[in-house]
């Protein structure tokens, strides 16, 4: 399959292939993939999962929609203890029940690897912050302290910008076409770095991962929902909290960010000034979370 969009480095058309495997390259937000394994959880989904570190305490990762371990990785590298990273239903190698699915889903996965991983704290990104929302309404003693990094959906749907985007990637996707998915993925990064060395070997280890797995179908409705009912079922959260979110990110609205840290009865807040965090504030980013998370 021919793919010439974005170019690569040398700006001659390529072919889509795999990425070369090989350590992480500067400014490159993600880690070479290492052997996962497959866990069964008591609400009957399999799930893919990895776990590293030593020792206590342990910390569960929860990614966002389309991405995976690869991408939440990272946020963990200046963390101690053990680190459980997994990929939601419908990701990587976890399994895909049928029907759409719900943030009440989500959570169920979330909790499951929590629990069997005996986590005491947890980072949730953008969907995963969303699932880390639902569960801590639930169950709001469950973890000792929670990182909602760029949260998107709160008590109402997100965006209609937002919507479209999300539904453009999985309808990309669905129809294998690779270019259409380098498109919308592309949206994610600074537009200045988008021909570097390191966004093309992202864009190309992206690919390969949804070309090769894809997303579910239990997805789609995703992006009109809302992750709990009522803002104020976070009101008994015992957790100390911290929220970080961004201006100018349309897919991750900063007043989301606000309102969530209102919500949480212990929550610190810190706002970025412009998208492209994993990109621009990674150092800064990293030792925000293990700051907190270490603490």
């Amino acid at each position: 399959m021919d793919f010439r969009w974005p170019p690569p480095p040398d700006g001659r058309p390529d072919r889509f292939r795999p990425p070369v495997t090989r350590g992480p390259q500067t400014g490159r937000p993600t880690l070479p993939a290492p052997p996962t394994e497959q866990i069964a959880t008591p609400h009957g989904v399999e799930l893919e999962w990895l776990v590293t570190g030593e020792g206590d305490p342990v910390t569960v990762f929860a990614h966002g929609l389309g991405s995976g371990i690869a991408e939440t990785r990272p946020l963990g590298s200046a963390v101690t203890g053990r680190k459980a990273f997994f990929h939601f239903r419908g990701h990587g190698h976890s399994a895909a029940p049928g029907g759409q699915w719900t943030y009440e889903d989500l959570a169920r996965d979330l909790r499951a690897v929590a629990d069997l991983s005996g986590a005491t704290r947890a980072l949730g990104v953008s969907m995963g912050a969303g699932a880390l929302c639902r569960l801590l309404a639930d169950n709001p003693g469950r973890f000792d302290r929670a990182v909602f990094f760029l949260p998107a959906v709160l008590d109402t749907p997100r965006p209609a910008a937002a919507q479209d985007r999300l539904t453009a990637l999985l309808e990309s996707i669905e129809a294998g076409d690779a270019a259409a998915v380098a498109d919308v993925i592309s949206q994610e990064i600074p537009s200045q770095m988008r021909n570097t060395p390191a966004v093309w070997a992202f864009l190309r280890q992206r690919l390969d991962q949804l070309m090769r797995d894809g997303l579910a179908t239990g997805l789609q409705s995703l992006p009109e929902q809302a992750a709990i009912d009522d803002r104020a079922a976070l009101s008994s959260v015992t957790a100390q909290c911290l929220v970080l979110g961004c201006r100018g990110d349309e897919l991750h609205p900063a007043a989301v960010a606000e309102q969530l840290a209102e919500a949480l009865p212990d929550a610190e807040l810190h706002v970025y000034d412009r998208p492209g965090i994993l990109w621009t504030q990674r150092a800064d980013l990293r030792s925000r979370i293990s700051t907190f998370l270490n603490a």
